[in-house]
Parts: structure tokens; sequence; C-alpha cells
């Protein structure tokens, strides 16, 4: 492994990648786990391929019993079911930077309460869904930020949404 994960997130995140790809097999998360990843919460892991998006897969409700269940079951899924990308193949993993972001409860809100550095964004319209991930390179603005959920959901820009906002707490891995 050329990039070492100090962070106890991105490790998790890269160590089941690592043994998934190249073996097919699902780690289980280690024992002596920081109390934070104990809880339950919905994560998001991102994977990047030189500055790239190469996928990114998340839950913004838990699915898992755990927090570093939830990082095991989306980092399979960024690398393997993101439909924007072919699945990841182990010689690439050397050039991926993976990132773990863990969600705040979704809260209700209105356009005015939010703000595309400090939350995240979800859209909602009858049985159709869209998120966005907060301070995102590019995204501003909360109207590209609301257009960008819409467009991912396929809700038009007249239909009516339900806005939901969240934080992250973001993990990031750095290449040694």
């Amino acid at each position: 492994m050329s990039k070492t994960a100090r962070d106890p997130y991105v490790h998790l995140a890269r160590a089941t990648l690592e043994d998934y790809l190249a073996k097919g097999e699902v780690i289980a998360p280690p024992a002596d786990l920081p109390p934070e990843m104990t809880r339950r919460g919905g994560t998001f892991v991102s994977l990047k391929k030189r500055g790239k998006l190469r996928g990114c897969i998340g839950t913004f409700l838990p699915t898992e019993e755990t927090v570093a269940h939830e990082i095991v079951a989306n980092a399979i899924k960024a690398a393997t079911e993101d439909p924007r990308f072919p699945p990841v193949e182990a010689d690439e993993l050397e050039e991926i930077d993976v990132s773990v972001d863990v969600l705040s409860p979704p809260e209700p809100c209105s356009e005015e309460e939010l703000d595309p550095r400090l939350y995240g964004v979800i859209v909602e319209s009858v049985w159709r869904r869209g998120l966005l991930l907060p301070d995102l390179e590019g995204v501003d603005t909360v109207s590209e930020q609301v257009r960008i959920a819409r467009m991912k959901a396929g809700i038009g820009p007249r239909e009516p949404v339900r806005l939901l906002r969240f934080t992250v707490e973001r993990h990031v891995e750095h290449g040694d």
C-alpha cells in the first residue's frame, strides 16, 4: 500500500477497497474502533483519481449497524456500483485518493438557510430525491447547489421540492 491513511475512517475505507478489489472479500471493521465510529450515521465514500471523481456512493440515513459498517458498504459500492463510472480495478488504487464524509441527520430548511460551503442539500419531490455534498469545487451558490441536486434526481426546475440540509464531518486521505 503506497498510501498511508492515518485517519481511521479513511484507513477503513482504503483497507476495504484493497481486500475487496484484490480478493473479493468484505472485511469486518476492527474491534478497536474509536467510539465515534460505533454510532449510527450516514456516510459517503468518494474516490478521486488524479483529482477527478472516480466514484461516490453513500447513505444520508444509516442503513448499517455502525458508521464503520456503513463505510465498508459504501466504499465497495463507490468502487463497483457508481453508475457514472466503470468499476475500479485493483491496480488503480495507488492513484486513487479516498475521502469519507459522515453526515449529520438531515433537517428541513429553506433556500435562505442554505450555504453550499457549510451545508449539503437534499431535494425531494414525491418519490425522487437528489443529494449534493457541501463544499464541492465549482459549486459556489445556493441556486447552483439546488439546481445540481434537482438534476441528479430528475426533478424539473419548476417542480415544487422539499429541501433538507445537513453538515458533514469530512475525512480526507493524504498520500505520502
